[in-house]
């Protein structure tokens, strides 16, 4: 079964490439897709991965107001009882000068993984591959330890 990944551009923006170059490039690796386009909300983001079983949520911002647009984003997936990998990447703030401010800044929100606009579909794709095979094997290590009784 394909790993189900939901991916759109959050908030007003309608900057339309990079998700969908991301798209062919994780459908060509083997995902599927569901892409939400551009001006998605938070609760669109939840709903899609509730309805979609998704394994994780890719956001993409490139107009800089990522920060305000993705505030409670994490605390919505908690209380929709999603466990997924969650991606960020674009331009996410405006007069961005030093990006590892603004990663850290995702990160404490509570992404996974923070990419600047300039990363490669590729090294994002290889980064998913290696978080959900994490992911899964810690769920099959938590399965064996429940089963043991422990």
């Amino acid at each position: 079964m394909a790993t189900k990944v939901v991916l759109g551009v959050i908030g007003s923006d309608a900057h339309v490439v990079g998700i969908t170059i991301l798209e062919q490039a994780l459908e060509a690796s083997g995902f599927d897709v569901v892409n939400l386009g551009v001006q998605t909300s938070q609760e669109e983001f939840v709903e899609a991965a509730t309805a979609h079983d998704a394994d994780a949520v890719l956001v993409s911002s490139l107009y800089g107001h990522a920060k305000q647009d993705c505030e409670g984003f994490h605390e919505r997936l908690a209380e929709a009882d999603l466990d997924v990998v969650t991606y960020i990447g674009g331009n996410l703030a405006v007069g961005q000068d030093d990006f590892e401010e603004t990663r850290q800044f995702f990160r404490e929100l509570g992404f996974d993984r923070v990419f600047d606009s300039e990363t490669d579909p590729e090294d994002a794709i290889l980064a998913l591959q290696k978080d959900l095979d994490m992911r899964s094997s810690e769920d099959e290590r938590e399965r064996e330890r429940v089963s043991a009784g422990m």
